[in-house]
């Protein structure tokens, strides 16, 4: 038989040890729940995160259209009302070029490297100006909105720059207007005679086999704008790239240029 203070000492730390059992449940209990939250935060946050993603991604496609199916002047009107578009454009635009294995500006500013740091350039729908800010050339950078001191806003078809003042005109997938063929015959005005151009567009906006542009046609209407070819490069699967010369001799008579259709790119929605 057990002795009654036994009796109780015993009773006492079964209590205690219920006691503590329920302490240690309630402490589980609680802890699980935190860790719910703090995995159900990351979720919503990342939620959200996609959401705008997807939001920023969608008005980057509607303006990314608008400026392949418009003039340039309706384009420099469509900023014009509202400038934080052009901001909205730019950051859509850096989204989708980070996901290209190569870079198309990155390949002509290499070609300026090599090339003599005396020779001015005009940068034609020069976006953040990164040609400018990567070449020790004196460089002209336009586009339709300026958010950088160094870059004139402006119609890229009337550049008010002097004829025959520049040695290399750049257009890196930047011939995106209805009127694309204004933009060449301004940096023709522009040129000095065996002046450089550069040119890099989507290769899709340049391939038959997809809708598509004849690249053949393309480069003869620029020829018989007064350029010579020097080079294409085909290699890259996101992008072609031509370099052309301005003929030193001006066309005496001009005729009319049937100038092939460049297809919008437009991009999928995801």
């Amino acid at each position: 038989m057990i002795p009654p203070v036994a009796g109780f000492v015993m009773e006492g730390r079964r209590s205690r040890n219920r006691k503590s059992a329920k302490r240690r449940r309630a402490q589980s209990s609680e802890r699980n729940r935190d860790a719910k939250k703090s995995k159900s935060e990351p979720s919503s946050s990342s939620f959200l995160e996609k959401m705008k993603a997807r939001l920023s991604g969608g008005h980057f496609r509607m303006i990314n259209e608008k400026l392949y199916t418009c003039t340039g002047e309706e384009a420099l009107n469509y900023f014009k009302e509202d400038p934080s578009l052009f901001n909205m454009y730019h950051a859509g635009y850096q989204a989708q070029m980070s996901q290209w294995p190569e870079q198309p500006v990155h390949k002509i500013i290499e070609w300026l490297q090599v090339h003599s740091p005396s020779l001015t350039v005009a940068d034609f729908g020069c976006g953040d100006a990164r040609v400018a800010k990567s070449v020790k050339n004196k460089v002209f950078s336009f586009d339709l909105v300026s958010n950088d001191p160094d870059v004139i806003a402006g119609d890229m078809s009337n550049t008010r720059l002097d004829s025959s003042s520049v040695d290399v005109a750049i257009f890196c997938l930047s011939l995106m207007g209805l009127n694309y063929p204004n933009y060449l015959k301004e940096a023709h005005r522009v040129l000095k005679p065996s002046g450089w151009l550069l040119i890099a567009e989507v290769k899709s906006r340049l391939d038959p086999k997809t809708g598509g542009a004849d690249p053949n046609k393309f480069i003869k209407a620029v020829c018989e704008l007064g350029f010579t070819p020097v080079s294409k490069d085909f290699t890259n699967k996101m992008f072609v790239l031509f370099h052309f010369t301005k003929q030193e001799k001006p066309i005496s008579k001009r005729k009319e240029i049937a100038w092939p259709e460049l297809k919008p790119c437009i991009y999928k929605r995801r």
